[in-house]
């Protein structure tokens, strides 16, 4: 069992990590816990948050480009008669 010092470390950065993800969650960041945790950590070791934050949008573009490419190709073999 860890000392009580690990464990009340642990319970303060679940509720910092709670914290940040009720207003993440007002603000439509659309980041899960795990996602804002591993963004915490990065921040905490040093990443610029404003870095952090461009490519997290630049991933989400992505992602959403592939999304709609996947969408049109099934659409056009379901319309091909596949």
């Amino acid at each position: 069992m860890p000392p009580k010092d690990d464990n009340e470390k642990q319970q303060a950065a679940q509720q910092a990590v709670d914290i940040l993800h009720e207003i993440s969650t007002i603000l439509n960041c659309h980041l899960d816990r795990r996602t804002l945790s591993v963004c915490i950590s990065m921040i905490e070791n040093g990443v610029n948050p404003e870095a952090l934050a461009n490519v997290v949008q630049f991933l989400r573009k992505e992602a959403q480009k592939v999304g709609l490419a996947k969408d049109a190709a099934a659409a056009a073999a379901t319309s091909s008669g596949r």
